[in-house]
């Protein structure tokens, strides 16, 4: 970047200058899905489109725990059973699940994330509301996976059903 003859640069906390009036971008991890990455279960995705439109603004990090902890798409749907994840024929996924938590994290802490949008419900991602481990469609207040890991590490977790409270702070 080259700088005019009277600007003055101001030093930011990683590499390089800023400029009067440039615009400083959020690091937020974003749940694939939520950007139309095919990486659900089902194999298809979910685009949001107001979580999309924070492109433009900030640097989304898209990740699917799902698929970090080593699960294909498709795959079968899977819930949590107290601390347990089983998918809809009875198998446990937890391990596959942790090891996605734990990738998620990594990335979190490698390019400093303080926020992260999830999907909610998932057994990875939701933040409030999750599926109750019966395969009914029933829901309970509770915490996926990686969103309660991301959250006892510092990171504040928003849904793409509460997107406005970010919005509100960034």
């Amino acid at each position: 970047m080259e700088r005019r003859k009277n600007q003055k640069p101001r030093k930011t906390r990683g590499k390089g200058v800023l400029t009067e009036g440039a615009v400083i971008k959020i690091k937020i991890l974003v749940s694939a899905c939520l950007l139309g990455i095919n990486c659900r279960y089902c194999g298809g995705g979910a685009l949001h489109p107001r979580v999309a439109a924070l492109a433009e603004k900030h640097c989304l990090i898209p990740l699917c725990p799902e698929q970090l902890g080593g699960l294909p798409t498709p795959r079968l749907p899977c819930e949590l059973r107290g601390r347990r994840v089983i998918d809809k024929s009875g198998a446990d996924k937890t391990e596959a699940f942790e090891r996605g938590a734990a990738e998620a994290l990594k990335l979190a802490r490698l390019l400093n994330c303080r926020l992260a949008i999830l999907k909610e419900r998932s057994p990875s991602c939701g933040s409030s509301v999750i599926y109750d481990g019966s395969f009914s469609g029933s829901r309970i207040a509770g915490a996926g996976i990686t969103a309660a890991l991301l959250a006892d590490n510092g990171v504040e977790i928003f849904s793409e059903e509460n997107i406005e409270k970010l919005e509100g702070r960034i």
